[in-house]
Formats: structure tokens, sequence, C-alpha cells
């Protein structure tokens, strides 16, 4: 079954629950952001354990923003719209960290049609840093680097100079939050699902998925960890992806 192949009226029950999940974590992230930035003392005034508090739930929530533009490549974020859902991919990868749809969408379908292998983007032979440090370059080089260089740049200046918030504050729950993220989608979402394991890879779209439950799944990764499922099912938004786990289809 495909996106496409679902009745008028399932598509749009789909997208009705697909944008209320989505408008939660971009609330939720925003909310953050401004608590963040304008409304928490000094990071150097907190206790360790609340700034650790703060930038575990800025990075988690700016994976989710990821997460919802990747859903947004397969079609899946608003189905019964795909304009709206295209839109809202490129808006929400903006905030994101600026970066272009159209591009991540193409390479994205390139890594599903040949995947872990030569022609596969987010493909690389090597340590889990080698390889973190050419699967960012592959993204960020030539225009895109610039417009995420300036548009950043836009953004965090402003911050400092024309709204005072705190130096610690304005990098700590930022624009590390956007460094962890960036660590845990390769993590799981690359490095650990397409990594040769011993032996080999044993199934056909080279990918393997943990083992833990749903819930430390959801916390891991908004269940990119269910990889293998991912690729079977590229039609299943990121939510629905437990419903099929374990159904070991060919794996």
């Amino acid at each position: 079954m495909t996106v496409r192949s679902l009745s008028s009226d399932s598509l749009i029950r789909e997208s009705l629950t697909s944008i209320s999940i989505a408008a939660a974590i971009v609330l939720l992230w925003l909310l953050t952001a401004y608590f963040g930035l304008f409304v928490l003392p000094d990071a150097r005034e907190m206790t360790l354990i609340g700034v650790i508090a703060v930038i575990a739930l800025r990075s988690f929530l700016h994976t989710g923003l990821f997460i919802l533009a990747h859903d947004a490549m397969h079609g899946t974020l608003i189905p019964a719209y795909p304009n709206l859902n295209n839109w809202a991919g490129q808006a929400i990868l903006g905030i994101y960290s600026m970066l272009s749809f159209k591009t991540l969408s193409a390479c994205h379908r390139q890594h599903h049609r040949t995947p872990a292998q030569k022609t596969d983007p987010d493909y690389y032979q090597g340590g889990f840093w080698i390889w973190y440090f050419k699967f960012m370059r592959s993204y960020i080089k030539g225009k895109q680097g610039a417009v995420i260089f300036w548009g950043m740049s836009f953004l965090f200046y402003p911050l400092l100079f024309l709204f005072d918030v705190p130096v610690m504050n304005a990098a700590l729950f930022w624009l590390l939050p956007q460094a962890v993220s960036s660590w845990q989608l390769f993590y799981f979402g690359t490095y650990r699902p397409h990594k040769t394991p011993p032996g080999g890879h044993t199934n056909s779209h080279r990918a393997n998925s943990s083992t833990v439950s749903p819930l430390l799944s959801f916390l891991s990764c908004y269940h990119f960890d269910y990889h293998w499922e991912h690729h079977q099912y590229p039609h299943l938004p990121w939510y629905r992806l437990p419903s099929v786990h374990g159904a070991d289809c060919g794996r």
C-alpha cells in the first residue's frame, strides 16, 4: 500500500492526525526556544542539571522538526494535500537549519533507491566521525553552506545585540541543540542502521533495526531506529512505525 492508494477520506483523516502531532512538536519547540532565550536566567546562574535538562529537551524537539520534514519528503506529513505537504516540509526544514527541501528530497529518494551503496549520498565507508563529517559536508557545501552561515548569523547576532539574550543561553539553548540533533539523527538514522554488520547485510534495504521498546525507540529518535521498517513501509509516518516493528518480511 502507498499513500496514494488510500481513499480520500483516509488521506484527510491521516493528514489531520499528522498535522495535530506536527503542530504539537512545532509549538513545543517555539515555547522552549522562547523560555530558553527570554525567560530563563543566564545559564551560568542555573544548576547543571537544569542546563542539561533544557539542552536535552531542546535537542529532542529540534530532532522532531527534521522528522516532520522527513515525513514530508515521503508525502506523509499532509498526504491529502501534496503541495501543502511540500510547503510545510520546506518551512520546517528552514526552521530546523535553513536546508533546502528540494535538495534533501532528491538525495533522500536516491538513498532509498540504493541504500548503503556507492550511489547512496548518505553512505560512506569508515567509522562514526569520519562518516559523520563527510555526511554533513555533502549537505552544507557550496550555496547551501552560505545560506546556513548567513541565515544563522542573521538570527544569532540580533538575539545578542538587539534582544540582550545571554550569550550562554544562545549558545547552549539555541546552537548546541542543533549540533546534538545532527548527531542524534545521523547515529540513529544513518550510521547505526546502515553500517555493515558482521557477515554483511542480509536484506535488500541493507538496514538494521533496533529491538528496543516503542517508548525507548521514541525517546531515542522518534522511531528512526526502526529503520528496516521505514524502508519497507516508506508510506508510514514516523508515529506508525511501531505498528509494523517486528514484521520481518524478508528481513
